[in-house]
């Protein structure tokens, strides 16, 4: 793609219940759509997964359209109902609770403008804090490339940016905190060229009290499910 020429770019950000992080995460985002509006032409999608608290009036003043859910229905299920609407020729998924951080965000289109990559995932610096021992990501890095042939870096990250010609024909995503294993074995499988780069996004932490160990468990059986149904389902 031609650097000079402003690419449509559609920003996808599913939440559920992140009022305390949405507005500094958005803000972040805006700040990059204002600077580099030269380069990209942003839409900001939001989509809220059946939210309790305030996220929807704290996204208003930030985002050009807020998809509403009648009920949680999961990540997969709201990154689907972001790609819907989306116009943009390149896709980007963040996380609602990235904060001011979430303005490292470009540094993920620049493959796929140079036209060096199908998909570029984040591999974020390593946490401040202890959380688990490794086993939702020993499981999630061997199944993709028992699956794919791909050894990823950081096979769970969910800030990732895809050609929005290669998430059609993709077409799905897993279910819970499946959705980026699920994603990856796709791509990959479908002949698409994926990179990983070090983007200083930071985020909500799990420790190792008892909140972060059902955390880690939920995401140990759904990282499971999304490669059982790969295994079962191949894309190809």
């Amino acid at each position: 793609m031609n650097s000079q020429v402003s690419v449509n770019v559609s920003v996808i950000i599913p939440a559920w219940n992140e009022a305390a992080f949405i507005s500094s995460t958005l803000s972040g985002i805006s700040l990059v759509k204002e600077m580099e509006k030269s380069r990209w032409n942003m839409e900001v999608i939001v989509v809220d997964d059946g939210s309790s608290d305030d996220t929807v009036s704290h996204a208003m003043p930030w985002a050009d359209e807020i998809i509403r859910h009648p009920r949680n229905f999961g990540k997969g299920a709201s990154l689907m109902s972001g790609v819907r609407k989306a116009k943009g020729e390149l896709l980007v998924f963040l996380d609602a609770d990235l904060g001011d951080s979430a303005m490292h965000m470009s540094r993920l289109l620049e493959p796929l403008a140079a036209g060096t990559a199908d998909m570029v995932v984040a591999k974020l610096p390593s946490p401040e804090r202890k959380g688990g021992i490794g086993l939702v990501r020993t499981l999630a890095g061997a199944g993709v490339y028992r699956l794919s042939g791909y050894r990823p870096l950081a096979p769970l990250s969910g800030q990732r940016s895809i050609r929005a010609e290669a998430m059609k024909r993709i077409g799905r995503f897993a279910g819970g905190f499946g959705v980026e294993v699920g994603l990856t074995i796709d791509a990959v499988r479908l002949g698409y060229r994926v990179c990983e780069l070090e983007i200083p996004f930071s985020h909500r932490e799990s420790g190792r009290d008892l909140r972060g160990w059902l955390h880690r468990g939920r995401q140990f059986c759904s990282v499971g499910c999304a490669l059982w149904e790969r295994w079962w389902r191949p894309i190809c």
